[in-house]
């Protein structure tokens, strides 16, 4: 017995696309058109000879109408109907649609897939435009460039009583500014046509990022003291130039004191016993709560972003985290916990944000800024702040501060008024 209810569906779905009446199908396959019609409802089960007569009159095979959509597809139209806020009913019948209609469902997850990627794109370009410097250099230039010819234009049809010396002094600026423009829109337009894979690592930052993204953010060889930091930098083609290598050692170098300080093990029996409490973990290991929001970032499996900037506001760590925007170039809204605490050195804050966007994901933040290295004379320390992102269940959570993965997104008054962060104290 075929244990699919949806088979009678995929029956009735290629009855109608052959062009055949329920009454003529049950005839050539000699049961009554009632019990055919309680098939086709899903309301009777098949399988054995009378699937196989039906199969050989629609001219399918038999694992055509037995075989249920794949699970990818129903995956999608969840997912689908999740985003536009369909009800729970309705989500629970996408597996019946697929079966009845499978070309519209592939159909409607292929758009769907389309849509995610198009908008992973946009919020890219986005945040290329808000935060590369030499793209907002370009644009500067080819903006201030026609503004002189502008000027320099309006002059010279404004003024009718211009010398004829002058107006030849207004004409060779208006040549000269207009070659600067075309030279400058030829440059903008060859550096927004080049192939990213050809610029993708630009910079020595951007050869770390690549680098760690291709181990994962996971360096367990350091961890387990079975490897060291040379041998693990021995063996990155990522990272091409002298500055990226020395700034890739300096990561690991952290990451394996840390470890020696804190073990994954460790850690992990601390946080069932009290969660994810980064003031009462810093206590009990009596270190300082950057290494524990580093720790915390570092568990194996654990679906945590992480983000460390020095005192100017520089990113020198980005670990993304699925549904948070963390740009590459600049200052942006959900970072705002990490500059906050850059005030305040030594205390702890923790803030809830809501990420805006096509899919509203809110995330708990815990920051604080700390001395790095030893004290000098005459010569203020240097000062890292470190944020640790976590997501935060969508179910039975209270509202965050919302924000936008870039100005042009965030809620207009979500930047005004902004209260004094809360600062943590032993415990929550």
């Amino acid at each position: 017995m075929i244990k699919d209810s949806l088979t009678g569906s995929r029956i009735r779905e290629r009855r109608v696309i052959s062009g055949l009446k329920q009454a003529d199908l049950a005839r050539q396959i000699g049961i009554s058109a009632s019990y055919l019609n309680l098939i086709e409802h899903n309301r009777r089960r098949i399988g054995g000879k009378l699937l196989l007569n039906i199969a050989h009159v629609l001219g399918v095979e038999p694992s055509a109408l037995t075989e249920g959509a794949e699970a990818a597809l129903i995956a999608s139209l969840r997912e689908a109907a999740s985003d536009v806020g369909l009800g729970v009913a309705e989500i629970e019948r996408v597996e019946e649609f697929a079966g009845r209609f499978p070309g519209w469902a592939e159909v409607l997850a292929g758009a769907h897939r389309r849509v995610l990627s198009l908008e992973r794109t946009v919020e890219t370009l986005s945040d290329r435009l808000t935060h590369d410097p030499q793209l907002a250099t370009s644009m500067h230039e080819v903006l201030s460039t026609a503004a002189a010819i502008r000027s320099t234009a309006s002059i010279l049809a404004e003024d009718n009583s211009i010398s004829p010396d002058w107006q030849a002094r207004f004409h060779a600026n208006i040549d000269q500014d207009s070659r600067r423009l075309a030279d400058s829109a030829k440059a903008l337009v060859t550096y927004l046509d080049a192939n990213p894979e050809e610029s993708a690592h630009a910079s020595p930052q951007e050869e770390v990022d690549a680098f760690l993204e291709a181990y994962d953010y996971r360096f367990d060889g350091i961890e387990a003291a079975s490897q060291s930091v040379d041998a693990v930098l021995a063996d990155a083609p990522q990272l091409v130039s002298v500055a990226a290598q020395h700034l890739a050692r300096q990561v690991l170098s952290q990451i394996e004191a840390d470890a020696r300080a804190v073990s994954n093990a460790a850690l992990a029996e601390q946080v069932a016993q009290v969660g994810t409490d980064p003031v009462a973990l810093a206590q009990h290991f009596g270190c300082s709560v950057a290494r524990i929001l580093r720790r915390l970032a570092a568990q194996p499996d654990a679906p945590r972003g992480l983000v460390v900037c020095d005192r100017a506001g520089s990113l020198v760590f980005r670990r993304p985290v699925e549904g948070f925007s963390i740009p590459r170039f600049g200052a942006c809204c959900p970072l705002w916990p990490l500059f906050q605490v850059l005030q305040h050195p030594g205390q702890v804050l923790r803030e809830r944000i809501q990420q805006q966007g096509r899919n509203v994901a809110t995330f708990d933040c815990f920051a604080v800024a700390e001395p790095v290295g030893p004290a000098q004379y005459n010569a203020p320390q240097l000062v890292h702040a470190t944020m640790l992102i976590l997501p935060v269940s969508a179910q039975g959570h209270a509202a965050g501060r919302p924000v936008g993965s870039t100005c042009r997104v965030c809620p207009r008054d979500s930047c005004a008024g902004r209260r004094e962060p809360s600062i943590l104290s032993a415990g929550f």
